[in-house]
């Protein structure tokens, strides 16, 4: 299938990803970005008893990974096969998440790939995802044209999204302050309209991951054993559900409370670097942790309107969606 725009948000905690379908709707999906290596052993029956997993075998540089919705959100010794560093873009599980989406969407052959970066990195790696994604790639479950890539602040992808859902009550002269609250970073933006502000906007390590993490230490603390589940715990937060551990079912509500302190620290980061900001119209919350920063946020800016944006975990990839169309459309129409 051949497909005008297609966008990507391979974050450090969800694939998610975004195009046009038939009719002219937006049709989403997301995995979690976990990229283990493939498995050896094929355990399945064809006799309809056990049901089989919505994964595919990805090939990068001769290595197969597996990715998909049916990945395993634990392991042993906690290797899932996420990858959590500054320089995510450039290994290959990223690659191999990319390239899962494709497969997922059945598309063959894109004019447009849109893709995202956090703020504090678009400059080292923008180039980077170009060279690397554009032309015609095997990636071991099926050929792949990919003519241009697109590279913008993650953030922008929520800005825009929202802009779209006002129409014309988006004044291009508000200003707005979207955070984008990924798994391992939170960046933001400050923007009159669609025009960024660099000096204010910026990104911090910082996400949803570090939460997780300490709920698990502070559970390891409280029943003498090691958690290392921080993908359940994970899910869990998102299902609204109780943690299994061993044989307690454990209740997060405490332990995110008491994981408060380090929401805390990242939203101090951001009032050092935009001020108390008088004059924006609304602070824009998106990002799988939205939810879990929206409480410290609104205590921090009391008198800001905070919105937290419809589906913020696909939100970006429905913005870069509409950044790739509008930019395919403008050079149509000069050609």
């Amino acid at each position: 299938m051949k497909t005008s725009v297609f966008a990507i948000d391979v974050g450090y905690g969800n694939t998610k990803y975004a195009y046009r379908a038939a009719g002219g709707s937006i049709a989403t999906d997301m995995f979690p970005s976990l990229a283990p290596l493939a498995a050896t052993l094929n355990l399945g029956h064809g006799d309809g008893t056990m049901t089989t997993r919505k994964v595919v075998t990805v090939t990068i540089d001769k290595i197969e990974y597996e990715v998909g919705p049916g990945v395993p959100l634990n392991a042993v010794h906690g290797l899932t096969g996420r990858a959590l560093a500054a320089d995510y873009v450039t290994t290959d599980n990223y690659a191999a998440l990319l390239f899962g989406a494709i497969h997922f969407a059945g598309v063959t052959h894109i004019e447009r790939l849109v893709l995202g970066l956090p703020v504090h990195n678009l400059k080292t790696y923008s180039d980077t995802l170009k060279e690397r994604f554009c032309g015609e790639m095997d990636f071991g479950c099926g050929r792949v044209t990919i003519d241009k890539v697109v590279v913008i602040p993650q953030p922008l992808g929520s800005l825009i999204l929202a802009s779209s859902t006002r129409g014309k009550n988006f004044n291009p002269s508000d200003q707005h302050l979207v955070i984008d609250v990924g798994y391992f970073t939170t960046d933001w933006v400050y923007a009159t309209g669609f025009t960024i502000n660099n000096v204010l906007s910026g990104g911090t390590p910082g996400g949803a991951s570090h939460i997780y993490q300490r709920i698990a230490n502070l559970i390891s603390l409280d029943e003498g054993e090691d958690c290392d589940c921080i993908e359940m715990i994970d899910e869990a937060l998102r299902e609204r559900t109780t943690l299994r551990f061993f044989s307690k079912d454990i209740d997060l509500g405490p332990y995110l409370e008491k994981a408060e302190p380090v929401i805390a620290g990242v939203v101090k980061e951001i009032q050092r670097k935009v001020g108390k900001m008088p004059n924006v119209r609304s602070v824009i919350l998106s990002g799988g942790g939205a939810a879990l920063y929206a409480s410290v946020l609104r205590r921090a800016f009391p008198r800001l309107i905070i919105e937290v944006i419809d589906s913020p975990c696909i939100a970006n990839a429905r913005g870069y969606l509409l950044v790739g169309e509008a930019g395919l459309a403008r050079e149509r129409r000069a050609a």
